[in-house]
């Protein structure tokens, strides 16, 4: 079922780093009423992230790195440790990831898994993020990480029970590695203990 949706206004308010517009449409409801709304619609593009997992060892590779939405929202630091990520830019998602996975962690993955694709905050964003799920050992180190230009990137290697831990502690608090973490416990992956 496809909502009945007229655009009254689609404006422009900057292209700064990414895109952002103003829209004012009508919504017809499901009672035949017309609803006006007024949003503001945020386009980064869209991107992909991974998470590396040696089931040997029980354990991941996350990144550690400055975040400014995070710090402007309370987190005291701005730190925030999730999985590695990227934009897409021109490249497909695996593609993307593959590249992101070797800048940021260091890790040159062989066969990567697609696990799924989500909107991470449709109320405002128009990001689908491509999740992705590949596994690590130190043949695959390729160089130490850490990014590219102007990033400056923690590589963690973590013990999963450790990592499940900081999760119901609030040391990682960055919805996409929470759910590549719970993706990674439901299939039996990596265990708790």
């Amino acid at each position: 079922m496809s909502a009945k949706i007229e655009v009254i206004k689609n404006k422009l308010l900057s292209e700064n780093w990414f895109v952002l517009r103003n829209f004012t449409y009508d919504l017809t409801a499901k009672d035949g009423s017309t609803i006006r709304h007024k949003r503001e619609v945020y386009d980064r593009g869209d991107g992909a992230t991974i998470l590396l997992y040696n089931r040997e060892k029980n354990s991941v590779i996350l990144t550690r790195q400055f975040r400014i939405a995070t710090y402007v929202n309370g987190n005291e630091s701005g730190m925030l440790i999730e999985a590695c990520a990227g934009l897409l830019d021109d490249d497909s998602p695996e593609d993307c990831i593959r590249k992101e996975a070797v800048e940021e962690t260091g890790y040159q993955v062989g066969e990567v898994v697609k696990i799924y694709e989500m909107y991470m905050s449709p109320g405002g964003v128009t990001e689908v993020v491509h999740f992705f799920a590949a596994e690590y050992n130190e043949s695959l180190h390729a160089n130490a990480g850490g990014g590219v230009d102007d990033e400056d990137i923690d590589v963690m290697e973590i013990p999963f029970p450790l990592a499940w831990a900081m999760v119901k502690d609030g040391r990682i608090r960055d919805g996409k590695t929470v759910m590549l973490l719970q993706h990674a416990l439901i299939e039996g992956w990596l265990k708790q203990r």
